[in-house]
């Protein structure tokens, strides 16, 4: 290999080039994923360190008085030992691993993708992305179906920065929801956050009280008209159905309005 070859494939000329072949581009968060990367290499041998799969989102933050929209990493695979590429080659490393958990779903302005790449020693490393759509995962989809149930209608949902409840990686998915049914005349929204458990279901739902009359200003201003509350749903009452679920979902907003 000459002085030359190896220059070129310093600054990304001849080096390898990778594709990540997912089984479906479709899951939920907690599946498991499965598919394999895609490597032809270039004109030169090349050691490789090692191949990583990053999961990836985007969310808002609050900055100088506006919102901006940053990109997170949330996960990060790793999916081969060190490898030797010969000359002209092409390889696929078969990968299986779980989504992670806290992995927020693809509704609204919400994007997640995998992004792969490959450790070079002394090249420009190569990276493939792709996109990828998280539907609720079977516990998410029974509160969803709760309250469908109860009457509320997604409005919006966003990722968010959050300190406080978003764990080790800072985030959390907001969902936003207005009532059309039995609690129309009650509250302005919920707002409803999915927090880690390691069993069942645990969700923080901000109640937001609709006020009437002249006390409504005040009671806004000071956030009064608002419950936050955290509710722990057990995994036997997840599979007792989505009627079971509005029925608790039910007697707690009735408590606090």
């Amino acid at each position: 290999m000459s002085f030359f070859q190896r220059m070129l494939a310093s600054i990304g000329f001849g080096s390898a080039q990778v594709d990540t072949r997912l089984s479906k581009s479709c899951y939920y968060p907690g599946e498991e994923v499965e598919g394999v990367v895609h490597i032809r290499s270039g004109q030169i041998e090349q050691h490789i360190e090692e191949i990583y799969i990053s999961l990836v989102t985007q969310y808002k933050r609050e900055a100088n008085d506006r919102t901006v929209t940053e990109t997170r990493e949330i996960a990060k695979y790793l999916v081969s030992d060190p490898f030797t590429l010969r000359p002209n080659e092409e390889t696929e490393v078969p990968f299986r691993f779980r989504l992670a958990d806290h992995t927020p779903l693809t509704v609204g302005r919400t994007p997640v993708w995998f992004s792969t790449g490959l450790d070079i020693s002394s090249a420009i490393d190569p990276n493939d992305s792709d996109r990828i759509e998280v539907i609720p995962s079977p516990d998410m989809q029974v509160v969803f179906d709760a309250l469908s149930e109860l009457g509320f209608r997604l409005r919006e949902a966003d990722v968010q920065q959050s300190s406080r409840y978003g764990g080790r990686i800072g985030l959390i998915q907001e969902f936003e929801f207005v009532p059309t049914g039995h609690f129309r005349s009650d509250l302005d929204e919920l707002e409803v956050i999915f927090l880690p458990a390691s069993e069942g279901t645990e969700l923080l739902i901000q109640i937001d009280r609709r006020v009437r009359g002249f006390g409504s200003f005040i009671s806004e201003a000071f956030d009064a008209d608002e419950s936050l509350v955290r509710l722990r749903i057990h995994p036997d009452d997840l599979q007792s159905g989505s009627g079971h679920i509005a029925n608790i979902l039910a007697h707690l907003i009735q408590d606090h309005i």
